[in-house]
């Protein structure tokens, strides 16, 4: 089969979401921080235990993955990446650790005290290892007893193990027992909204390794709907690569503003749709409940109508956790009227 060189893509990778630049600009404080916190561990220490949360698409996994990339480069450490969306038991956490490590683990049919051994086997017979549990919401509402076996693990290994955690949400610990918030002793990074200018930097960087040319005016007009948005440099990304392909469709020799224009309506924030697909069955109840009466309900109503929907229903702190998470994610709406807090459905 024939393809034909494009006269538009120098590198067409560089606008994909989960592509890691050699640098990432406006973040160099955050990530200085970061890597200060887990620069003992490389010495056979014990490193700082470390909670990045912002917004959406700000730079928080890129900014890991950053520092994780250059700790593999220059240390012995072992550095463990898990998103909770897919590793979202305390059991699934310590099995893909275990795994990483290198030792063999069947992923069903062990139970967590077996994994757990096989887990400290690995760890110390390592040199250390930093593990970063992105979006650990997703594993806190649901089994957050794996907080309590990642910090017993330091009772039976030496070797350093370092714990990052990344979430949307500042309040993510609240509901954690304070004796293990306490023991986490978290260090706290908090990485804000871009800035317009600082997203047409950013933009502006992945124009210039993603096209041969591109007309004055692109690259802003990409960075105000990105910031308009929301601020997520993953709306820019798509615009950009959008633009770029009907650039091509129309066998253009660069990427113009006016092609920008004609993705610019299709272009949304973060998908609601697929961030329904992707929360717990508990929360796609809620939310149809929600959906149903399209009003304000008080989160002693919910609970209420909740009950009558299911044969063992969970507490209220657990229910009320849920919709805090969903709230996080813009899936639904809350307001305080004294002491009480309603919600209502977003859709």
């Amino acid at each position: 089969m024939f393809f034909k060189e494009s006269k538009i893509f120098k590198r067409e990778e560089v606008l994909d979401p989960e592509y890691l630049p050699e640098v990432l600009p406006h973040r160099e404080n955050q990530i200085k921080q970061l890597a200060d916190n887990l620069l003992p561990a490389s010495e056979g220490r014990k490193p700082i235990n470390t909670f990045i949360f912002g917004p959406p698409g700000i730079g928080k996994t890129a900014s890991i993955k950053f520092v994780f990339r250059e700790f593999e480069k220059f240390s012995n450490l072992k550095t463990i990446y898990l998103n909770c969306w897919e590793v979202n038991t305390s059991l699934a956490v310590l099995s893909e650790m275990t795994l990483h490590l290198g030792f063999f683990v069947q992923r069903r049919g062990w139970a967590k005290d077996e994994v757990f051994s096989r887990l400290v086997e690995a760890l110390r017979k390592s040199k250390g290892a930093i593990v970063c549990l992105d979006e650990v919401d997703q594993l806190i509402y649901k089994d957050h007893s794996v907080l309590y076996d990642l910090l017993r693990i330091n009772q039976f290994v030496k070797t350093p193990l370092g714990l990052v955690f990344i979430s949307n949400d500042p309040f993510v610990f609240s509901g954690v027992e304070p004796r293990i918030r306490s023991s986490l002793r978290l260090d706290e990074i908090e990485f804000k909204p871009y800035s317009f200018l600082e997203m047409k930097d950013i933009l502006e960087e992945r124009a210039r390794e993603a096209f041969f040319s591109y007309e004055k005016g692109v690259v802003a007009l990409v960075a105000n709907h990105a910031i308009k948005k929301g601020g997520d440099v993953r709306v820019g990304l798509e615009i950009l690569l959008k633009a770029g392909r009907i650039a091509e469709r129309e066998n253009a020799s660069i990427v113009k503003v006016e092609h920008v224009k004609k993705v610019l309506p299709k272009v949304k924030e973060a998908k609601p749709e697929i961030l329904k697909e992707r929360i717990s069955d508990q929360e796609k109840l809620l939310l149809k409940i929600l959906k149903k009466r399209r009003r304000w309900l008080t989160i002693k109503e919910i609970y209420e109508k909740y009950k009558k929907e299911v044969s063992k229903p969970l507490s209220e702190r657990m229910i009320r956790n849920y919709l805090e998470h969903l709230a996080s994610i813009n899936l639904i709406d809350t307001i305080k009227e004294g002491k009480l807090i309603k919600v209502r459905s977003i859709a």
